[in-house]
């Protein structure tokens, strides 16, 4: 069976599949469905964020964390963070599953976001070839200077990015603590 690009995993609030739905319908009718972010760190400890597509059928020209999407259909979460980041930036690596959350937000063009989504934290050096259909730009940030920024222009960046961005901080502080 081949993956469906344009389905999302309905689910339910703890994560157990309940259907699939076409992304846009999923979209237009704000039903939460499984999805993952991925944040990549360089060696200086440095953020990869990208300025989506203008394209992109939401949220176009915001910045948000390395990559994030929709796993297919049986396909675990771990796995497309793999193979998003492949598909999207070249280059893949191992991650780690930092955590999970639910939001809901409204998007541009009366679209609504509701995920579980999937969070995992990367390390990565060496060359990045984007998908220029997915990215407008992309650069290693600074992390204290990127929290900075969310607070004094959130509209700069992508709802999601917004909330995991915390979190994401607080649980690579863990591991430095526990290093």
């Amino acid at each position: 069976m081949s993956p469906d690009k344009n389905s999302v995993v309905l689910v339910d609030k703890n994560d157990r599949s309940i259907a699939s739905l076409g992304k846009m319908e999923a979209h237009e009718l704000g039903l939460l469905h499984r999805a993952f972010s991925v944040f990549i760190f360089n060696s200086q400890r440095k953020m990869l964020i990208h300025q989506r597509a203008k394209s992109k059928y939401h949220c176009g020209g915001l910045w948000t964390n390395a990559c994030c999407s929709h796993p297919y259909l049986f396909e675990d979460p771990e796995n497309a963070a793999k193979r998003r980041l492949q598909e999207e930036f070249g280059f893949s690596c191992e991650v780690t599953k930092a955590f999970s959350f639910i939001y809901k937000a409204e998007l541009d063009n009366g679209l609504t976001e509701h995920e579980f989504d999937h969070v995992f934290i990367g390390n990565y050096e060496g060359n990045i070839t984007p998908n220029q259909e997915e990215i407008e730009d992309y650069k290693y940030v600074d992390c204290e200077f990127l929290a900075s920024e969310i607070v004094h222009f959130p509209e700069k960046y992508t709802p999601w990015f917004r909330i995991a961005l915390p979190k994401v901080l607080e649980s690579i502080k863990k591991v430095e603590i526990a290093a």
